[in-house]
């Protein structure tokens, strides 16, 4: 008798211990740290190049963090933090995931691996498919998958019936590109993980402010009299954002 899939994956606690909270949130050990997820995952060379470019004008959005960029000067080589550098470093690793990986691993089994393991284990080579009753994905080639997501799509009685997700860690370019196929589909069921993560707190801005996300710039911080933080830590959970709060502080001493 085969066990029940998991629709949840567990929670695997690996090395919890019981330590002193240190009293900065950055430092050297914040940039070993980060330093040896870019090691391990990219190589140090090519870790470092996109490193330089992280929220950089000439480069590229951190996936870890929505924070607004400074309209002028950024900091040289170092526009993010810990998480951001880790973010980059799991994204662009060299592992990889083959159809192999697949044929090893059921989907039992694959159920029963942490997020922590699916993340590490590389990124998929090779569209992959489950038929109906197998145990196990299969490669499929693009075109086969292209027309099997077609079929699927044409049988239904309406666009409507059908909805498109998008993750934040999609390009714009890519986003854009495919929501003009949804609309073009017909439909307009495309929510993106702002929808999923973001709905209430989208929906009160929209009743209070008009505006369903931030409408604050880095710049604000400049010209505010009072500057309240609730409910998080900047030292700890936005680190980029000590930079534009500090350049406050100096302005309220002069």
């Amino acid at each position: 008798m085969s066990k029940k899939l998991k629709e949840q994956p567990p929670e695997k606690l690996t090395g919890i211990r019981l330590t002193e909270v240190p009293k900065t949130s950055a430092g050297v050990k914040a940039i070993v740290s980060a330093l040896t997820h870019i090691k391990d995952e990219v190589g140090v060379a090519k870790g470092i190049q996109l490193l330089s470019k992280i929220n950089q004008k000439d480069g590229f959005d951190c996936p870890g963090c929505a924070w607004p960029d400074p309209d002028d000067k950024r900091a040289f080589l170092a526009e993010y933090c810990e998480n951001g550098a880790k973010a980059v470093a799991e994204e662009t690793t060299k592992n990889k995931v083959s159809p192999m990986f697949f044929e090893m691993n059921s989907v039992q089994e694959l159920s029963e691996l942490s997020d922590y393991e699916i993340g590490k284990s590389g990124r998929i080579t090779h569209p992959m498919y489950l038929a109906e009753g197998a145990t196990h994905y299969k490669e499929i080639s693009w075109e086969n998958a292209f027309e099997m997501i077609g079929d699927e799509l044409n049988s239904l009685e309406s666009p409507n019936e059908a909805i498109f997700y998008t993750s934040g860690r999609t390009s714009n370019e890519a986003a854009f590109l495919y929501q003009l196929f949804v609309r073009q589909f017909g439909t307009n069921n495309l929510p993106d993980c702002s929808n999923m993560c973001h709905e209430s707190s989208g929906v009160a801005l929209s009743q209070t402010l008009g505006i369903g996300k931030g409408s604050v710039t880095l710049d604000d911080f400049n010209h505010a009299d009072l500057v309240i933080v609730i409910g998080q830590n900047p030292g700890t959970n936005h680190p980029r954002m000590l930079a534009a709060l500090g350049e406050t502080k100096k302005e309220v001493e002069k």
